[in-house]
């Protein structure tokens, strides 16, 4: 007889049902795994057979067969070591086989027989959710399991604790959900950025409506500075975000305490990031940064020095949202809705313009680094501002406006932007100005006469793409809305005095 035990198996953000089938059979004693089994799931066998001996058992002198069904799909993780213990079990009526019925098992054991966590529950959790079953998870789990909302959660600490709740010996308590330790990113006060009052601005526009900002200027002139104050003015999380965050970290193992997320992600790979690194992949495909920054930001400092393959692979989650890793077998699919931030210097030296500071080579060397960021790309960046050197009567001024002011209006501008996108945008899911599209954007974004015509000869003059055509209408937008938050007057169509202003912002020419 066959005992059977429930578990998944990831494909990017998708949850796949998995049937672990284990048999016991006449023959010469042998234990094997089938059903394309990676090596932590083929190792598996070694650290139940320790887990079982920790408990005083032993495997039978008989061939053992554990079947991964469906057969033709890769099986990765090490989370399928608890539902081969407890088919084994079953197999050795230890524990009666239909108290594992409608039970979906996640768990690694050490060779104590304890239960360790692992990558996933969340999203298990929720699959287990949507089909009507129950959950067997890490005790160091369960606070994140419990997301998942009426679900019945058996979260023990050991094999021995599972066993004797099977049992009836013993009974574990539901655990509680837990939000995680996790701490907001420190960054300074947006009061201690001395002068860059126009960055300071496209900053700000940047954050009240999701856009994608570069900055560019010389060394020193306060680049990563200003982008280290943007998680103080980002509003946090709203729930169905951090649930929809958390699923990602819960893939990548990087839940802090195994609980949920409540600010926003803040990424900052090092320029010599790899392509896999920052998109996703891998021998086992695991979420990149731009997945981790998803409902985040992700910053690139010093941008060009990323390699180019690397940085042309944001072009199409830039415009869908979602990044996709494809396989021979199959594509592996991850959320990627992140507000991009990126800075860099001028040229290699980072004085270009600067007479007393600009190398020999100069311009030519501004040409030749600025050419490493595309067209294409660089049409993608909503706002494209001059970070100047800062000069000494700036450093001599002190105060400012600080964050939690510029926080206020950004979040008095999202509720503008939530209430106008709620017949649009799916349930519970915050829609922003930056991903406006199609007859949504052209039903919000409606410039008055002069706007228009502004705009009109700036698509002429300026030689812009369609793509900027409208993203400016985008950024107009949230400077309308901003403008709203601040003075209580709605504008329902976007100004000349809106339209100059996001006009400003694009193409930044330094050469």
């Amino acid at each position: 007889m066959v005992a059977r035990v429930n578990t998944v198996s990831f494909q990017g953000i998708d949850v796949r049902s998995i049937d672990v089938q284990v048999q016991i059979s006449s023959g010469l004693p042998s234990f094997t795994i089938v059903g394309l089994p990676d090596k932590a799931v083929a190792e598996s066998k070694e650290r139940v057979r320790g887990a079982l001996h920790a408990l005083g058992l032993s495997l039978p002198a008989k061939h053992l067969t554990v079947n991964l069904a469906p057969a033709d799909l890769s099986k990765e993780g090490s989370h399928f070591d608890l539902p081969i213990a407890l088919g084994l079990l079953a197999a050795m009526d230890v524990i009666p086989k239909d108290s594992l019925e409608n039970f979906l098992v996640l768990g690694e054991l050490s060779l104590d027989a304890s239960i360790r966590p692992v990558a996933g529950i969340l999203p298990a959790a929720m699959h287990a959710s949507s089909n009507d079953n129950r959950l067997i998870c890490p005790e160091d789990c369960g606070g994140e399991a419990a997301w998942a909302g009426g679900l019945d959660i058996l979260a023990p600490r050991d094999l021995l604790q599972l066993i004797n709740h099977i049992k009836g010996t013993q009974v574990l308590s539901p655990p509680a959900a837990k939000l995680g330790n996790e701490q907001l990113r420190g960054g300074p006060d947006i009061s201690e950025v001395k002068g860059q009052e126009t960055a300071k601005r496209a900053l700000e526009i940047a954050a009240a409506g999701g856009h994608n900002l570069l900055m560019i200027g010389p060394p020193g002139s306060g680049k990563s500075m200003l982008a280290s104050c943007l998680p103080g003015i980002l509003p946090p999380l709203a729930p169905r975000e951090a649930l929809e965050v958390s699923m990602i970290h819960s893939l990548a193992g990087t839940l802090p305490d195994g609980g949920l997320l409540k600010h926003r992600p803040f990424r900052d790979p090092h320029h010599s990031a790899s392509l896999p690194a920052l998109i996703g992949g891998g021998h086992r495909v695991k979420p990149g940064e731009i997945s981790l920054a998803h409902r985040g930001v992700l910053f690139l400092d010093e941008l060009p020095e990323f390699a180019r393959a690397t940085l042309e692979s944001l072009r199409q989650p830039l415009e869908t949202g979602e990044a996709l890793v494809a396989r021979v077998n199959h594509h592996v699919r991850f959320p990627a809705r992140f507000q991009l931030i990126a800075a860099m210097n001028p040229c290699r030296c980072g004085h270009l313009g600067e007479e007393d500071l600009e190398c020999t080579k100069a311009p030519r060397c501004g040409t030749d680094y600025q050419s490493k960021i595309s067209g294409p790309l660089m049409d993608r960046i909503d706002l494209q501002t001059d970070v100047p050197a800062v000069k000494v009567a700036d450093l001599n001024v002190s105060g400012g406006e600080n964050s939690a002011s510029v926080a206020a209006r950004v979040a008095a501008a999202r509720r503008i932007q939530s209430e106008r996108f709620a017949k649009f945008a799916e349930s519970g899911i915050n829609m922003l100005n930056a991903n406006a599209d199609g007859k949504i954007l052209e039903e919000i974004a409606v410039p008055d006469s002069g706007a228009k015509d502004l705009l009109n000869r700036a698509m002429e003059n300026r030689k812009f793409s369609a793509r900027a055509y409208y993203r400016v209408l985008r950024t107009a937008r949230t400077v309308a809305d901003l403008e709203t938050a601040h003075s209580g007057v709605a504008n329902p169509e976007i100004s000349r005095t809106h339209m100059a202003e996001a006009l400003s912002y694009r193409r930044v020419q330094l050469i």
